[in-house]
């Protein structure tokens, strides 16, 4: 085989191997961002107010394995409600405490 053959013949496989790298790029894009859209149409937004009872969820919580265990705990009272910051909750008888 002549090897300015097999030069051109391997040149084109990476440039082949390219275009399918750039569009599964775009393609991983495009789903990403339809994904994002779905997701935000279905956000519902919550309001809260002082003195409000509410609960919490904790996704970090791994304290015991199993399906049954509750990443819910509370009820919390809301001290101070900010809409763009944190929320400052509290239990009865703690100090209150930031949430994000």
């Amino acid at each position: 085989m002549d090897l300015s053959l097999a030069g051109n013949s391997r040149i084109l496989q990476l440039h082949e191997l390219e275009e399918f790298r750039n569009r599964a790029y775009e393609n991983a894009k495009f789903y990403k961002e339809q994904t994002k859209k779905w997701h935000d149409r279905r956000i519902q937004k919550k309001e809260f107010w002082e003195g409000q009872l509410v609960l919490l969820y904790n996704s970090r919580l791994k304290l015991f394995p199993g399906k049954l265990r509750s990443k819910w705990s509370g009820p919390f009272m809301v001290v101070e409600f900010r809409p763009v910051d944190a929320t400052r909750v509290k239990r009865h008888g703690e100090c209150p405490f930031l949430v994000h």
